[in-house]
């Protein structure tokens, strides 16, 4: 019935989320409140690494994407299950550093990375910077220099594929502000450029083609489509790269209709390839990286918000106004995402009907879901909106100058406050008179 093997039903008929009641957590920290699972968080970072050792012999590394999801607690946690963590500002980076993530674990992104980025991450040691542009490849050899450092590199590619999914989260073809096109030369120009830098070391490749896809081909395809340059690569220049990114993207259940496979069916399909090519080729096998992010949050996270009222157009629409809105959960207002949702306190019962959970943000696309069956409920319920662990407290604002919600982690040693609520205070810390 659910989405995530972490969420239940009580006796008392009450959506449960690592065995904590999720009204009782409403009443104890109030709403809107982020739920997130650590037993499954864990458990979907095991998953990854066991994947890793088995189909790449543990030549590899899995970097948790952190813009899925980034505050203290969690990065603390991939890190201590053996992860590596991606970053792609110094406010990711900041976070990470404070989490305690050795700087040898992480890789910095980014299309536009600013001096003072580049700097931090020279400053931590980081382990390994995705060059986006020749721009920002030059700026870092100079920076380098001046430093005495020789940062890794790695150097991100467009491999120029259709990933079927939302316009807006489609990341590998041409027209895209990411990286270095193939079909152009530019790739190739850009890897000469970088191996004859004397500050910087070439390590490998990067590629990333979308996010939330449920197809495996796209993933073999690019993956092939990466390993093609890198022997021209070796071909034009003698030297075999060490490394391939082959980024993320994998795909969630966010409603029933949603059917992904088994993470692990990824890894084995694309290691596959990537090993029969290495056959084929006489090629090195490289030192694979994967970058998950919402695959190992989204399903861990539950939204929890109270109704405030239930207004019915005979003849058009039902709406559920919550206490949320698009600034805790912009994913439905961006790109018409859809969500599961359910009365809390009677997650076991049927859906009564179809309607639209409406925010309480002053805009008319103020909308989490629309068209969406749920149980009976009436101002004062609670509704909760499943799948949230990604793309929602990383994408919140404070449009109307709402304070954003608290997060609490769930685990077998009970529930904590890892986030705490923002206050109005909050809001006005940085005004000036």
């Amino acid at each position: 019935m659910f989405v995530s093997p972490h969420l239940d039903i009580n006796s008392l008929g009450h959506l449960t989320i690592g065995g904590e009641d999720t009204v009782e957590l409403a009443e104890r920290y109030g709403t809107p409140l982020y739920l997130m699972s650590e037993e499954e968080l864990r458990d979907n970072c095991r998953q990854y690494r066991r994947s890793m050792e088995e189909f790449y012999g543990g030549r590899g590394l899995v970097a948790y994407a952190s813009k899925a999801l980034c505050c203290k607690a969690v990065c603390r946690l991939v890190a201590e299950e053996g992860l590596g963590l991606d970053v792609v500002s110094a406010g990711e980076l900041y976070t990470a550093r404070a989490a305690g993530v050795p700087g040898k674990r992480l890789i910095l992104h980014g299309n536009n990375k600013t001096p003072d980025e580049l700097a931090m991450a020279l400053d931590y040691g980081v382990g390994r910077i995705v060059v986006d542009n020749l721009t920002e490849l030059r700026l870092l050899d100079t920076m380098a220099a001046a430093t005495g450092k020789r940062p890794g590199i790695l150097l991100r590619v467009k491999p120029g594929i259709d990933a079927h999914t939302h316009s807006f989260i489609r990341t590998g073809q041409i027209d895209s502000k990411f990286g270095f096109a193939l079909e152009t030369g530019e790739a190739m120009a850009a890897v000469k450029e970088a191996l004859a830098a004397k500050e910087l070391e070439l390590r490998g490749l990067h590629c990333h083609i979308g996010s939330q896809i449920f197809d495996i081909q796209p993933f073999c395809h690019a993956a092939r489509v990466m390993l093609e340059l890198m022997d021209s690569i070796r071909r034009a220049t003698g030297t075999a790269l060490p490394e391939l990114d082959l980024g993320g993207g994998f795909g969630i259940p966010y409603i029933p209709d949603n059917d992904p496979v088994p993470y692990s069916r990824y890894m084995e399909e694309v290691s596959r390839t990537v090993k029969e090519f290495c056959g084929e080729r006489d090629f090195p096998m490289p030192f694979v990286i994967i970058e998950p992010g919402r695959s190992i949050v989204g399903t861990a996270g539950v939204t929890l918000y109270r109704v405030g009222g239930v207004k019915e157009i005979p003849g058009v629409r039902t709406y559920v106004s919550v206490d949320g809105s698009m600034a805790d959960a912009p994913r439905h207002a961006l790109y018409q995402a859809d969500y599961t949702f359910l009365a809390a306190a009677r997650a076991g019962q049927p859906p009564a009907r179809v309607v639209t959970v409406a925010g309480k943000c002053c805009e008319s696309g103020d909308l989490l879901g629309e068209n969406v069956p749920l149980q009976p409920v009436a101002p004062g319920d609670l509704v909760a909106m499943l799948s949230t662990g990604a793309y929602h407290y990383s994408m919140a604002s404070n449009y109307n100058r709402i304070p954003r919600p608290a997060m609490v982690l769930v685990g077998e040693k009970g529930h904590r406050l890892i986030i705490r609520r923002e206050t109005l205070e909050d809001l006005v810390r940085n005004d000036l008179d």
